[in-house]
């Protein structure tokens, strides 16, 4: 952690180079990263492992600071980035598909609600915990951490300074009101 904690630093100070190493140390941990959200949407999306670690990295590389205290953050932010990335790609594709800024005309109700069923799904969830963050922002991190970003209930307590058992109580809670947000 000593590495990547000082080659943040030299990010945050403006050295390229340290962008480039701190990349390359944390690439594997990425696309494991990457590999376990895609198994999740596998036909949701058409992003393969390489392609969401790369435009992840780019927002990295387009974020003003890298300022994380430790792996934990820096992969609770890594998997905020994620969900971001694999959200604006169905969105993208649901645009597309639908003709962008073309005239929309529906031919069929059922094939159209047949297409977008998982790709809805996506969006559902992705505005569920948008309102889950304006009610409460520690359930909302405490999903996206668990469930984006697959960090232990250990790793996320220590990335929130509470304990394990509060991480379990939130995660109940968060599970409760998406559940019913989703209905």
């Amino acid at each position: 952690m000593g590495d990547i904690t000082s080659l943040l630093e030299r990010v945050n100070a403006g050295d390229t180079t340290a962008r480039g190493a701190l990349y390359t140390l944390l690439y594997d941990d990425l696309r494991r990263l990457a590999r376990a959200r895609l198994k999740l949407s596998e036909t949701i999306t058409l992003l393969d492992t390489t392609s969401l670690v790369h435009e992840a990295y780019m927002r990295f590389l387009n974020a003003r600071e890298l300022d994380f205290a430790d792996r934990a953050r820096f992969f609770g932010y890594a998997s905020s980035v994620m969900r971001s990335v694999i959200v604006d790609e169905v969105r993208k594709r649901r645009s597309d598909r639908r003709g962008g800024a073309a005239e929309h005309v529906e031919l069929d109700a059922e094939v159209a609600d047949m297409a977008g069923g998982d790709e809805d799904q996506i969006i559902r969830v992705h505005e569920a915990l948008d309102d889950l963050s304006a009610l409460d922002a520690r359930l909302a991190h405490v999903v996206e951490m668990r469930y984006f970003a697959g960090l232990t209930e250990e790793e996320i307590a220590g990335v929130l300074g509470v304990n394990e058992r509060t991480v379990r109580r939130d995660w109940d809670k968060a599970r409760t009101l998406l559940f019913s947000a989703l209905k």
